[in-house]
């Protein structure tokens, strides 16, 4: 008999405090084996690009700092790290391992020398998107956005500095003062009807698929009654119960399979397994009932708790469905491990019903703005004035145009916003030979399209991989998060570059590799005396 085998230390990397980038430069970055940081790389550029001071007080503010206990870790730490997760498109694992291993990415989140441990446990992503949250998420956003126009404002304020033709020519006429100062007193208060209608805004809500298996009804309730099965293996016991209740666990399987495992199924042969399931079900959770009587206290913990009731709650609604010949039910589950997920129909080509929480977003300069997250499908026209309303929250106005898709453009909505000034900048109504002037051109809303395809192809929207409620509408507010950092750093979507770059740097240096090895060969050879043929090389 062995003894109780002492459990092994994880040797973490000391966490950095948080440096203003002012103070990190790259003659002070020890590297190993003697390397030098080159100032082309892109995580170099990166990070000089990015306001850190700015983002991480935002950061410290929202989260807040314990005074007791272990210090915590550097704010950009944190935040990078999301950066490079999403950039990559990588789980919480391979994101450390690849923090570990490159000293490019140890200098983007502000380290001041190389160190090849892990810098934090991966189990520690979900307790950053915990502290983060949607609102401190959100306020980060708006005061990204706010950096973006004091940039603005700042090459609008040098620009009329060296085109000095406009405000030279008013003052040549002087001979009509009362005239000039006629003109110029409703030009004092158009700047306060610009104040209260500034800025143009793009809406446009879209799905995130969680990374489930695709569900039918057969597949669910197998599901279930293989979790039936196991819970009444959890649940018996030998001292309180006699016999345990048959379950007939192998032949509901052949049941299954045999159905299944057809290329192309019949309704009726799907029907006729879908009750056969219903009835394996049925008898199991009748078993669970009566074992759990014999019980005092409830034996059964919360995650367990928790698939029993999802388990009664998904038999309720498939015999509904079973009896009423139906195929429809509100608050349908479709996964047993993830019950918060909702099928969301789209009507797209692809895909017509996609299963995963329904996002509406903002896009304003090019920054998106997270405005609503629900896990239940939502007609995104009746919200349209909410999120106007929310608008003018962020900036303190409300914004002049607004460019929306034809599902906002009900009658109600454009009464709203001629009442509040708003111009809406889409197809008017009536019969297309009436229509004398296209007000929205198809090009104009390809801005959110497009920011819509950057997050699903590159930063991992298409595939939500968390499975928590609360972690997954993190997992999507980060990837907007990530998203509008790049776009203030100015830099392309490098995930797609950086796939690529690796890929080329592996085939080169492997080239490079082989070129060396030959050249140090030839040389020997030449000092030997000894003739070589290139061609055979």
């Amino acid at each position: 008999m062995q003894g109780n085998m002492q459990k092994g230390s994880k040797r973490r990397a000391s966490a950095p405090n948080f440096v203003s980038p002012s103070q990190l430069v790259l003659s002070g970055f020890e590297t190993p084996f003697s390397q030098q940081l080159r100032r082309t790389n892109r995580w170099v550029i990166l990070a000089g690009k990015i306001p850190w001071d700015d983002i991480c007080n935002i950061y410290t503010k929202q989260v807040g700092v314990n005074r007791t206990g272990r210090p915590p870790i550097s704010p950009r730490v944190v935040i990078g790290s999301l950066m490079i997760k999403h950039m990559y498109n990588l789980d919480d694992r391979e994101t450390v391992a690849q923090i570990a291993e490159n000293m490019y990415m140890q200098y983007f989140l502000g380290y001041s020398s190389f160190n090849p441990e892990p810098p934090f446990d991966a189990s520690l992503f979900v307790e950053f998107r915990t502290r983060l949250g949607l609102e401190q998420i959100n306020a980060i956003n708006e005061r990204i956005h706010s950096l973006y126009q004091g940039i603005e404002t700042e090459k609008a304020d040098n620009a009329p500095a060296n085109n000095s033709k406009g405000p030279d020519e008013k003052p040549v006429d002087k001979e009509s003062s009362g005239e000039d100062s006629a003109q110029t007193e409703p030009a004092k208060e158009e700047p306060v009807e610009t104040t209260l209608h500034k800025g143009r805004v793009l809406f446009d809500a879209t799905a995130c698929p969680q990374d489930i298996a695709y569900p039918t009804d057969l597949r669910l309730l197998s599901e279930a009654r293989e979790k039936s099965e196991e819970l009444i293996d959890e649940i018996y016991s030998q001292a309180l119960h006699l016999k345990k209740p048959r379950s007939y666990r192998e032949v509901a399987r052949k049941e299954f399979l045999k159905v299944a495992q057809k290329k192309s199924k019949s309704r009726s042969a799907i029907r006729k397994a879908v009750g056969k399931q219903l009835r394996y079900l049925a008898r199991n959770l009748k078993s669970i009932d009566k074992l759990l009587d014999a019980y005092k206290s409830f034996p059964l913990d919360a995650k367990q708790q928790k698939y029993l009731m999802v388990i009664h709650t998904l038999y309720q609604q498939q015999k509904k469905m079973f009896d009423e010949k139906e195929h429809t039910i509100p608050h349908r589950i479709v996964s047993i491990h993830q019950p918060h997920v909702r099928p969301i129909v789209r009507g797209k080509t692809n895909a017509k019903v996609e299963f995963g929480a329904k996002i509406h977003i903002s896009l304003v300069d090019g920054y998106a703005f997270l405005d609503e997250l629900s896990w239940d499908a939502f007609n995104e026209g009746g919200h349209m004035m909410a999120y106007v309303e929310q608008y003018r929250r962020r900036f303190g106005y409300y914004p002049k145009e607004v460019l929306a898709d034809q599902i906002y453009c009900n009658r109600k909505n454009r009464k709203d916003l001629k009442e509040k000034g708003i111009q809406l900048v889409a197809k008017p109504l009536g019969r297309p030979p009436a229509v004398k002037k296209e007000h929205l051109r198809p090009g104009e809303r390809n801005p959110v399209e497009g920011k819509f395809g950057q997050a699903k192809t590159a930063y991992g929207l298409a595939n939500i991989k968390a499975r928590l409620k609360d972690t997954s509408e993190l997992w999507i507010a980060c990837i907007f998060l990530v998203l509008n950092l790049v776009k203030l750093a100015g830099v392309a979507s490098l995930c797609i570059l950086v796939k690529i770059a690796n890929w080329g740097f592996s085939a080169m240096a492997s080239k490079v590799f082989a070129f060396e090895l030959w050249l140090s060969e030839f040389l020997r050879g030449q000092s030997c005396g000894e003739n070589w043929n290139f061609g055979t090389v």
